[in-house]
């Protein structure tokens, strides 16, 4: 089913108002007083309706098999609701919530009795609660329907924006590590001062916990320090690379031929593999210390949803299948397979424990001067690859019996990338 914008974010919002709901009744029945324990000050629990809209992205085509649709909905939602809670720590270094007495849990963040019921609740919300709310969202007039739902979505992103604000400035008191925040935090605190004070206690009776004086994580002096944006683009690019020169030589000895693996048009950029080692970073940086069993658990959990993922949204996207796992044993639908996830439980052992290290002294050696020019003049070129990269893929999508270039960028994209050259670039691309 194709989905338009408005349809996805009222989906987001009515989710992220019952979850909210649901951690309302929690929080005031434990408290024995009334508790908004969401992120922003609204009536949105946000990471409910992410859940719920990511699980009707990828699991739809699921929703006649109740066992796999059981056990996506549970994988999803228990690796969004580990993601959600590393996320907040990076924010404050502090666990908003702790799961570490009940058993059967992993990190504190997740246990197993939440997430049999992540997983009964998203299956029950893919099988009859989407189709409820659209018929819903078909019986309010089409202008009031998209105002409510723009408007509505605009104040949460305001919302989200002053919590966020609030958070860092939490933050911001409590050690060195807040000093990378400051300048953007102290200017949207003195433009709505009262209003993000009003925030910040909220948060702190919702959460104690983020009170307490924040460890330091951060390093001074060097380019790209701690695990902060340059040091993350810096890393995202040498997985982009690293993870194309992996996939060539193995198709290589595999299938014995030497083949483009590139994601992007220009240059050898494998960006699946940069944004997961990117992901592995932000996620696993504080872990790297605990045994390898634990990377390797998250790695492979993490790795296979994640390939998933890509996979169902490139098809969306750009409408093709980047990839088949079809003829390997123990696959899902194609997209992924046992075998693949164990060997991103083993990557990102390797990744944590053996090459991180070294990566991140290596990128901190670079002259502050130089690596920020560098790092710059490299950003603007890899969002104009990743640009064209997808108006190319859009372009060759639409060229499969559809009509000829009408607009100049059509025009100037077929001249420059005709089939001849996408199918060099994506040799195993095929049209869903």
């Amino acid at each position: 089913m194709q989905y338009t914008f408005t349809q996805l974010f009222w989906l987001l919002l009515v989710y992220s108002f019952i979850g909210w709901i649901i951690e309302a009744m929690v929080g005031s029945i434990k408290n024995r007083h009334f508790t908004n324990r969401g992120f922003s000050t609204g009536p949105f629990c946000l990471v409910y309706g992410v859940a719920v809209v990511i699980m009707e992205l990828t699991l739809s085509e699921l929703i006649d098999n109740p066992v796999f649709l059981l056990i996506g909905c549970g994988l999803q939602a228990t690796i969004i609701e580990w993601i959600t809670g590393k996320v907040l720590e990076r924010l404050n270094h502090h666990k908003w919530w702790d799961y570490s007495k009940k058993k059967w849990n992993f990190d504190g963040y997740i246990c197993l009795q939440y997430s049999l019921l992540w997983a009964v609740l998203g299956a029950v919300a893919l099988r009859y609660g989407n189709t409820f709310f659209f018929f819903l969202y078909s019986l309010i007039p089409t202008p009031l329907r998209d105002i409510l739902v723009w408007g509505l979505v605009i104040y949460l992103a305001a919302d989200t924006l002053v919590s966020f604000t609030a958070v860092l400035h939490l933050q911001h008191g409590r050690g060195p590590s807040g000093r990378q925040h400051r300048k953007f935090t102290d200017l949207l605190f003195r433009a709505s001062r009262t209003f993000i004070g009003y925030v910040e206690r909220r948060m702190e009776k919702a959460y104690p916990i983020i009170q307490e004086r924040a460890e330091e994580i951060l390093k001074e002096g060097h380019f790209a320090e701690g695990c902060g944006f340059y040091k993350l683009f810096w890393l995202f690019l040498i997985g982009s690379l690293l993870g194309d020169i992996t996939e060539t030589i193995f198709c290589r000895i595999t299938a014995g031929v030497w083949m483009s693996r590139s994601s992007l048009v220009w240059g050898p950029f494998s960006i699946v593999w940069g944004f997961a080692i990117v992901l592995a970073t932000i996620l696993l940086y504080k872990d790297r210390d605990k045994p390898d069993r634990h990377i390797f658990l998250i790695g492979t959990l993490l790795g296979g949803a994640y390939e998933y993922m890509c996979s169902v949204l490139g098809e969306l996207v750009f409408g093709q299948v980047f990839w088949d796992y079809s003829e390997i044993p123990f696959n899902l639908g194609g997209r992924v397979n046992l075998l693949y996830c164990f060997f991103w439980g083993i990557a990102a052992v390797i990744w944590i424990k053996g090459l991180y290290p070294h990566f991140s002294k290596w990128i901190e050696k670079i002259p502050k001067l130089t690596g920020y020019i560098a790092s710059w003049i490299l950003i603007v070129f890899m969002a104009a690859d990743l640009m064209v990269s997808a108006a190319a893929l859009i372009r060759y999508d639409q060229r499969a019996g559809g009509p000829p270039a009408k607009s100049g960028w059509e025009q100037v994209i077929d001249t420059n990338f005709d089939d001849a050259r996408m199918k060099e670039i994506y040799p195993n691309a095929k049209f869903r």
